[in-house]
C-alpha cells in the first residue's frame, strides 16, 4: 500500500456537507480523501436556499460574499404553504433572510472551496467495502484505474440516504416510510402567464408551481391518496402532468423537461451517528419531506460541528469524549426537524377537517412571537447545544456567538473575522488579569496553545459581558459578565479550556 493510499480521514460522498466537511478537516491541518461517484455535478437542485444560521456559519469562513454575489434573497418563506408568510426579518441575525442558492451552485462554491483547502477529492470513484479495526479503517474503491484500497483513521459517511457507509457499520436508520408521493419537474409550462405562484392546496391534494428562469418552472405535485410508485421507477412527464391534471385540473401545457424526480414523505434518522470510527452526516444520518428548505442547512451544520473535533481527535489533543459530543449535539437539531416537517405535512393535507386547523396556525402566525418562533425553527436560529453538564452556566453557553463589532490593537473587526482561521477564539472584553492569568496557565499545560486564538478587544454590542470562549464551529463554550467574581472567572474559564481544548 503506498503513501497516497493512506490519508487521516475518507469522506464517502462529494455533496455540499461532503465538501464542506472536507474543507473543515483541512482548514485543521487533517488529510482528506473524498470519493464521489459521479463524474461531475449534478445540474439538478432539489434543494433551493440558504438559511440564517448557514450564512451566519459561512460567513465565519470568510465565504458568506461567494454566496451572496449575484443571488437573490428574500426576507419571507412558508410554513406548510400557510397564506401567513413566515417572516425571517424578525430573525435576531446579522442575517435575517433566506438565501436563493440552488443545491448546484452550493456544492460547485464548496467544491471550490474544498480544493483550495487541498483536499483530494476523486471523481468516478465507488466504495464497495468498509472494514474498520481497532487502528484504523480500511476503504475498498473502484476508481477510472481500476481497484485499489484506502487506509485511513476514520471514515466519514456523506453518502445520502442509501448510505452504504451507514450500512457497513451497522448503524440503524429508524423512522417512518413513505405515506405522501411527491412528483416533481423543471417544465416548459405553455400556459405560462396563468400558472399559479407557490403552494396551492385543493380537495386532492397540493400543487407547488415558482418560475426558475425565463423559459422554465418547477412544479411539484403533492398526492396524499393511496396509490403509489414503484421505488425502483423514474418518473415520467406523462405522470408529472397526469398528477398536475388530478390536483389542478390542468397541466398548464407543461412540456420539455430537463429534469424529473419523484420522493415520499419518508422521515428517518440513524439512532446513532458514530460507531467506532465511522461517523455520518447530512442525509446519511437523516432524511424528512423537503418542506422548509432545512435538510441541506442541517447537513451543513454537522459538518462544522464534527470537523474540528474530528481533526482534535487525529491530531491526538482532543479531551476524553470530545468526539462522542457531536451524536450528542447533532441528533436533536434533526429530530426537531423530522418532527417539524411531519407537522407540516399534517397541516398540508387536503382533507378538509385540516382546513380549520390551518386557519388557526394563520392567526397565530400574526403574532410576531409567534412568527419569529417558526422563522427560528426553520432557519436553525433556534440552535442551542445543552452544555451546562448539570451545572449552573451563563445563558450565552451553547448558543451561537453574535457577530460582535470589535475594537482590538490592529484595529476594527468583527467575532466573524477572528474565527476565519477555524480555531477556538478567546475574547477578553475588560483587558482584566483574570482571563489573562488562567489563559497562560492553560497555554503552559498543553504543546499547542494556538488551538485557542487569544484576542484582547473592546466590544461595542457587549457592555455587560466580560468574556467569551467561542468553539471553531462558531458555539460559546464558556462566558462571564462583568460582575462575576474573580473565583469563578478562573474556575469556570479553566474547566471550559480542559473539556473542549485538552490538557496537554
Amino acid at each position: 500500500m503506498t503513501q497516497n493510499n493512506r490519508t487521516d480521514v475518507v469522506i464517502v460522498g462529494g455533496g455540499p456537507v461532503g465538501m464542506l466537511l472536507a474543507a473543515e478537516l483541512r482548514l485543521a491541518g487533517t488529510s482528506v480523501v473524498l470519493l464521489e461517484q459521479l463524474p461531475e455535478r449534478s445540474p439538478h437542485s432539489k434543494a433551493f436556499g440558504l438559511h440564517a444560521r448557514s450564512l451566519e456559519s459561512l460567513d465565519r469562513r470568510g465565504l458568506v460574499e461567494r454566496f451572496r454575489d449575484g443571488a437573490r434573497s428574500w426576507n419571507n418563506g412558508h410554513f406548510a404553504g400557510l397564506d401567513v408568510w413566515v417572516d425571517f426579518s424578525l430573525l435576531d441575525s446579522s442575517h435575517g433572510y433566506a438565501l436563493l442558492s440552488e443545491q448546484a451552485r452550493t456544492e460547485e462554491l464548496l467544491e471550490a472551496h474544498a480544493k483550495e483547502s487541498g483536499a483530494d477529492i476523486r471523481r468516478r470513484h465507488t466504495v464497495t467495502a468498509i472494514d474498520q479495526d481497532a487502528d484504523g479503517v480500511t476503504v475498498a474503491a473502484t476508481g477510472p484505474d481500476g481497484a485499489y484500497e484506502l487506509r485511513a483513521e476514520y471514515v466519514v459517511g456523506c453518502d445520502g440516504a442509501r448510505s452504504i457507509v451507514r450500512k457497513a457499520a451497522g448503524i440503524g436508520f429508524p423512522g417512518s416510510g413513505g405515506r405522501v408521493t411527491a412528483r416533481l419537474g423543471d417544465v416548459v409550462l405553455a400556459d405560462r402567464d396563468n400558472a399559479p405562484m407557490g403552494m396551492e392546496r385543493t380537495e386532492r391534494g397540493l400543487l407547488f408551481c415558482v418560475p426558475l428562469d425565463d423559459r422554465y418552472h418547477r412544479v411539484a405535485t403533492f398526492d396524499f391518496g393511496p396509490d403509489k410508485k414503484n421505488p425502483e421507477e423514474s418518473l415520467t412527464l406523462e405522470e408529472l402532468t397526469a398528477s398536475m391534471r388530478e390536483i389542478w385540473g390542468t397541466d398548464h401545457g407543461a412540456h420539455d423537461a430537463r429534469w424529473l424526480s419523484w420522493f415520499t414523505d419518508s422521515a428517518r434518522q440513524a439512532d446513532r451517528y458514530r460507531a467506532g470510527r465511522i461517523l455520518l452526516a447530512g442525509d446519511a444520518a437523516h432524511i424528512h419531506f423537503p418542506v422548509g428548505g432545512q435538510g441541506l442547512n442541517l447537513g451543513l451544520q454537522d459538518a462544522l460541528n464534527l470537523g474540528w473535533k474530528l481533526a482534535a481527535q487525529i491530531h491526538g489533543w482532543a479531551p476524553p469524549g470530545l468526539l462522542d459530543t457531536y451524536d450528542a449535539e447533532r441528533q436533536p437539531p434533526a429530530r426537531r426537524v423530522l418532527e417539524n416537517t411531519r407537522a407540516q405535512i399534517a397541516l398540508m393535507n387536503p382533507d378538509p377537517d385540516v382546513t380549520p386547523l390551518r386557519e388557526l396556525l394563520e392567526s397565530l402566525m400574526r403574532i410576531d412571537a409567534a412568527n419569529r418562533h417558526i422563522a427560528e425553527m426553520l432557519s436553525g436560529v433556534n440552535v442551542h447545544y445543552d452544555l451546562s453538564a448539570g451545572a449552573e452556566v451563563h445563558p450565552l453557553v451553547g448558543k451561537f456567538a453574535s457577530d460582535l463589532p470589535l475594537e482590538t490593537a490592529d484595529g476594527t473587526t468583527r467575532l466573524a473575522e477572528l474565527l476565519r482561521g477555524g480555531k477556538a477564539v478567546l475574547l477578553d472584553l475588560t483587558g482584566g488579569t483574570e482571563v489573562a492569568a488562567v489563559q497562560r496557565e492553560w497555554a503552559a499545560s498543553v504543546a499547542d496553545a494556538t488551538r485557542v486564538t487569544s484576542v484582547a478587544a473592546a466590544g461595542t454590542d457587549a457592555s455587560e459581558l466580560a468574556a467569551l470562549l467561542v468553539r471553531p464551529d462558531g458555539y460559546v463554550a464558556w462566558a462571564a459578565d462583568r460582575d462575576t467574581a474573580p473565583d469563578r472567572v478562573r474556575d469556570g474559564l479553566g474547566t471550559a479550556l480542559r473539556t473542549w481544548f485538552g490538557k496537554s
